[in-house]
């Protein structure tokens, strides 16, 4: 296979997450140009012991850390909030963050991307969500019929700087909740207290409220059916306080619209 069908389908990716690490598309798409310009020069430079994909953001790493941001520039439209705070971030951090959340590399890939330690990579991530964890404060309804986990999570959110506007155990209760009280995040269960659906209330939240959604079951493969639209935020039960509290960072961080706390 030739070095363009390995890497071809990567760029469309490759591009976007250049446009968010440095802040404008004139900047991300001649760091993508610088790039693809050396490894053509010497197309030995791609790490052929990684996957293409993260050989190709290996590479588009060493070029983008040896130039000193020098083809960086800054677009004169207005920027999303969320760019506004992706550019507040140190750079390493900004680095870290991207990968795992907006590419979706696990932390061993991003390692490997960064030339760093998978521990590293989880400090720089929690490093970035503590930068920005006050400006993303917002009130949280949480859709739990289970008592321990609706007051692990209500403590986990509240540690976050989060409040919580409720905790609903069935699917009427929580469109009541929601209504009475607009969240600007949900954590959802799937199996409710009276067999009602954590997901039809979160559908039926959602036709009203612009709100992420997480959902937090025992029962991912109901929604993981390759059938429908899939959720951006699944986690599976039992949960680790850290995949929570970074899900719930990353929903914030890119979601347009939030609701103060």
């Amino acid at each position: 296979m030739s070095l363009v069908e390995q890497l071809g389908p990567h760029l469309p990716f490759l591009r976007r997450y250049a446009r968010a690490l440095t802040g404008s598309q004139e900047s991300g798409d001649a760091y993508i140009r610088a790039s693809l310009t050396a490894l053509a020069e010497d197309p030995s430079e791609l790490d052929e012991s990684l996957s293409p994909r993260v050989a190709l953001y290996k590479f588009f790493h060493a070029i983008w850390g040896t130039t000193g941001a020098e083809l960086e520039t800054r677009d004169s439209k207005p920027r999303p909030a969320h760019d506004e705070r992706l550019q507040a971030l140190a750079p390493i951090h900004r680095q870290a963050f991207l990968l795992t959340s907006l590419e979706s590399f696990d932390r061993a890939d991003a390692a490997k991307i960064l030339q760093t330690s998978e521990d590293q990579v989880q400090q720089l991530i929690d490093d970035a969500l503590r930068e920005i964890e006050g400006d993303l404060a917002t009130k949280v309804l949480i859709i739990e019929d289970e008592p321990i986990i609706a007051a692990d999570l209500e403590s986990l959110v509240g540690d976050l700087g989060h409040s919580v506007t409720g905790n609903a155990t069935t699917r009427d209760e929580a469109i009541a909740m929601a209504k009475s009280n607009p969240p600007g995040l949900i954590l959802c269960d799937i199996q409710l207290a009276d067999n009602s659906s954590g997901i039809d209330a979160a559908n039926a939240i959602m036709e009203t409220l612009d709100v992420p959604v997480i959902f937090i079951t025992a029962f991912p493969e109901r929604l993981l059916t390759g059938e429908r639209p899939e959720p951006t935020y699944l986690i599976p039960k039992p949960f680790q306080e850290s995949t929570v509290k970074a899900a719930i960072g990353q929903a914030l961080f890119f979601h347009p619209n939030r609701v103060a706390a």
